[in-house]
């Protein structure tokens, strides 16, 4: 079961849960939201808020949701979710009901920004700031011109102050 937790004292375990499990991103409200499947995802501090960055290319499905919300979430499913994890990020929501899909129920946060109740972490991020990645600022271009190219464009990049925390793995507040 998902708890609020306090995001002062409890964002370093968050931050660990990157890097070894994809997460989820979800944007939309209640009458209608998308979910993908993301690998690149940041969480930190700026303007001496606690923020998360995620990117997410123009044509994709999910853009558009998060284009049009001031509140998304970053997500991330138990290791049994595999599966799920594969289907988010191999559908696109413009073809397939990816909750329906994959079993998963949403739950609402601040500003209505839905997430899967299934998750055992969940950031909710209200948009701060928006940018489109640039080829002419990439200064390290072999390792970087393989992300792009023939699948897509570069990426929009949002920011968005981290207003709450769920987890079922934190100790309750």
């Amino acid at each position: 079961m998902l708890r609020p937790v306090d995001i002062r004292t409890h964002l370093p375990e968050v931050l660990r849960a990157f890097g070894g499990q994809n997460a989820l991103l979800t944007a939309g409200d209640r009458t209608a939201a998308n979910t993908m499947t993301i690998g690149w995802c940041q969480a930190g501090r700026l303007w001496n808020l606690p923020v998360c960055t995620v990117y997410v290319r123009p044509e994709r499905y999910t853009y558009g949701f998060m284009e049009a919300q001031d509140y998304s979430t970053v997500s991330v499913l138990p290791a049994e979710h595999r599966k799920t994890m594969a289907l988010c990020g191999s559908q696109s929501g413009r073809d397939v009901d990816k909750f329906a899909a994959c079993g998963l129920t949403l739950a609402y946060g601040a500003g209505d920004a839905p997430y899967p109740e299934q998750a055992e972490l969940v950031l909710v991020c209200r948009k701060l700031y928006v940018q489109d990645m640039d080829a002419a600022c990439v200064r390290a271009e072999p390792e970087i011109a393989r992300f792009y190219g023939e699948p897509g464009g570069w990426h929009r990049i949002y920011t968005g102050q981290i207003v709450e925390i769920y987890s079922s793995g934190i100790e309750e507040l």
